[in-house]
């Protein structure tokens, strides 16, 4: 887990003032490699990659990067191929091997395979080499690992976050398309973000650069073939096979792992398998909020950690946290995206930095195996609609065990109000879309005819729209592929900001490839029998958890207490926030309008959230662009590796 950039010639002159661009990008990604940096240029200027380096396989000086093959070629490497010992195993008889590390592993499978080398990688990454011809570049499957790009002037540049870009960019401009997606879904759909001129390169994809031109391509989709042949029992049977496995593979590693617990079922289960494994610290972390009903989950996570053997350290997380590192949450997310739990993940990982350097976690389960109460009101609507209908072949017959697992939707009472407020009976595209838009209760605060709301449902039925695979697809898997696709890359954006912000290693072994792999082929009248959320996943590890973790039912994520903290002990921090003189005049925004509606914000919306985040996202970036740009007039050219800066922190990187 490391952090990179670096910069490429289009066209036949030198990149401009290379070492000077790749000495700044350098520094804005510093935090993400505490243990060593390097730099690497062709002879013509032409090529560049810099790199910093958080040592967990091979920490010796031979895992050092960029790293240069015997053929010539070079990396720079972000990630974890978790299958690497078989990777070099199979490829040594053709490739002299220097090192134990998995960044030569994929140098060498490029060496062999070229870009067919993707399809032997099991793990995270984001990476790219030159092989003196053509730029390759990647992401991995799922996007755990982040990568993006522009092109500026003739020069390509890549970095595993935005910030390092920002200094090459003709301006920092908002993406106007990406804004109104984010208003709307917290995130963005596609490979937009909020900063204009920039790219991310999408999980499963990857590009070339060469000849002048960049060409990106998908590499891999989770489609499979439906196994109608086997029982429930062989599929419970074959997932478990499968998982130990990931957990067994996530465990490799040269220095201790830890896990995050939060008391769900699905880092419970990550936790609890782990902790029998060779490498494994039994350390786990949780954070806490004690102040109000309903926030405080951390009985759970001690009954784990029990069943475990795991030494359990606990926060208990205030509001003054919130106001000391809300800044900094927002500088290492680059731009806002998905909801406030990013708090809550900066300050755990900044508790597990004191103890290991690599942190699994539960991410992913709920977009592979439906967990998400929303699928329920969606499928029970459809099924109404269709019994009314009398579509008996399109879910006309409504069972009742979709009754007995409508208690999941007790905490949702306001939802789905809204939900069934507005537009019953409408497709189904339609009504997912209602679900999911968060901008519900934003109206004056926001200029709406200043950007393009028709747009953001017309993509977004583009995408819901697109079949992933050449068969029928149930309701179900619909709303699940979309989640999958879209939410889920902006929760693993958080995952990796929020610990690679401490120089901690995250990872997540339910997302792998295996493992989706195979759920991808369940049918899913298994996966969601009787409307029950994650029915297969609950049925095949439950048996592994304590019974209080198996059948709890009231798990909502990682629930913050904000909106209290914003009517209470917070109200002045936010109202000040607003107030100032620069949130007056932000295109988009009413800091007037924000301001007089701060109070009538309900407890389930992000609507403060989400503003909050934008007003500091300005501040730290657009309100910084000169110093962003005078950051390569001002950077002392990297001649030769050197050994790790101190992280250069919160706005000192652009003073």
């Amino acid at each position: 887990m490391c952090g990179v950039a670096g910069a490429v010639a289009l066209g036949h002159r030198p990149v401009p003032r290379l070492d000077q661009v790749l000495a700044a990008m350098s520094t804005l990604i510093a935090h993400r490699g505490p243990d060593g940096s390097g730099f690497w240029k062709d002879g013509r200027n032409r090529v560049g990659f810099v790199h910093r380096r958080l040592a967990i396989i091979d920490p010796s000086p031979a895992g050092h990067q960029p790293m240069v093959g015997p053929n010539g070629s070079v990396i720079t490497y972000n990630g974890q191929v978790y299958n690497y010992t078989e990777l070099m195993d199979e490829l040594r008889s053709g490739w002299a091997f220097r090192s134990r590390s998995d960044t030569e592993g994929v140098l060498a499978a490029y060496a062999k395979w070229g870009v067919d080398c993707l399809d032997h990688l099991r793990g995270m990454f984001g990476f790219a080499i030159w092989d003196g011809r053509r730029l390759f570049a990647a992401r991995d499957r799922f996007g755990i690992k982040p990568f993006y790009y522009a092109v500026v002037d003739g020069v390509f540049y890549f970095a595993s976050e935005v910030k390092a870009l920002l200094p090459i960019l003709p301006d920092i401009v908002t993406d106007s398309d990406a804004l109104a997606e984010y208003l709307t879904f917290q995130y963005t759909i596609g490979d937009r973000n909020l900063f204009k001129h920039v790219h991310t390169l999408l999980p499963g994809h990857a590009l070339v650069v060469e000849n002048g031109s960049v060409r990106t391509f998908r590499y891999w989709s989770p489609a499979g073939e439906i196994d109608h042949e086997h029982d429930s029992g062989w599929f419970i049977g074959r997932m478990n096979e499968i998982f130990d496995g990931s957990i067994a593979m996530h465990l490799r590693s040269d220095v201790p792992v830890g896990a995050y617990v939060s008391g769900g079922f699905d880092s419970s289960l990550v936790a609890i398998l782990a902790a029998r494994g060779p490498a494994s610290s039994r350390i786990a972390f949780h954070g806490k909020f004690t102040d109000y009903p309903g926030y405080d989950e951390s009985p759970y996570a001690e009954i784990v950690a029990a069943e475990a053997g795991l030494h359990l350290h606990q926060r208990t997380i205030t509001p003054q946290d919130f106001t000391d590192a809300i800044e900094k949450v927002i500088y290492h997310l680059d731009h806002p995206v998905a909801g406030p739990g990013a708090f809550s993940q900066y300050v755990i990982s900044a508790l597990a930095a004191e103890h290991v350097k690599v942190v699994l976690g539960g991410q992913g389960g709920d977009e592979i195996f439906g967990g998400y109460a929303r699928y329920v009101i969606a499928h029970f609507e459809q099924h109404i609609k269709a019994a009314i209908d009398g579509d008996a072949g399109n879910s006309g017959d409504i069972p009742e065990s979709l009754f007995a697992n409508l208690s999941v939707l007790r905490e949702y009472k306001p939802l789905l109000q809204q939900f069934l407020s507005k537009g019953m009976f409408g497709s189904l595209d339609q009504r997912y879309f209602s679900l999911i838009d968060r901008s519900g209760d934003i109206d004056g605060e926001v200029d709406w005819t200043s950007l393009d709301r028709d747009g953001v449902f017309e993509r977004f039925r583009d995408e819901f729209n697109r079949k992933g695979t050449g068969r029928g697809e149930a309701d179900f898997e619909s709303m699940t592929r979309f989640d999958f696709n879209h939410l889920l890359p902006a929760l693993l954006q958080v995952e990796d900001r929020m610990s690679m912000a401490h120089g901690v290693e995250s990872r997540v072994p339910l997302l792998d490839s295996a493992v989706v792999e195979f759920v991808a082929t369940i049918p899913v009248e298994l996966k969601f029998k009787g409307g029950q959320l994650k029915h297969f996943f609950r049925s095949a590890f439950s048996p592994r958890l304590p019974r209080s973790i198996a059948e709890r039912r009231d798990k909502m994520g990682f629930p913050v207490p904000l909106n209290e903290w914003f009517s209470g002990p917070l109200q002045e921090f936010v109202r000040d926030l607003f107030a100032a003189q620069q949130a007056r005049h932000r295109p988009f925004f009413d800091s007037k309008a924000i301001l007089a509606h701060l109070d009538g914000t309900g407890r389930y919306s992000r609507k403060t959230w989400g503003l909050l985040g934008l007003e500091l996202w300005h501040q730290l970036f657009h309100d910084r662009a000169a110093a962003y740009r005078r950051m390569v007039d001002n950077a002392i050219p990297m001649r030769q590796p050197s050994r790790p800066t101190a992280d250069v922190g919160l706005g000192a990187s652009v003073a």
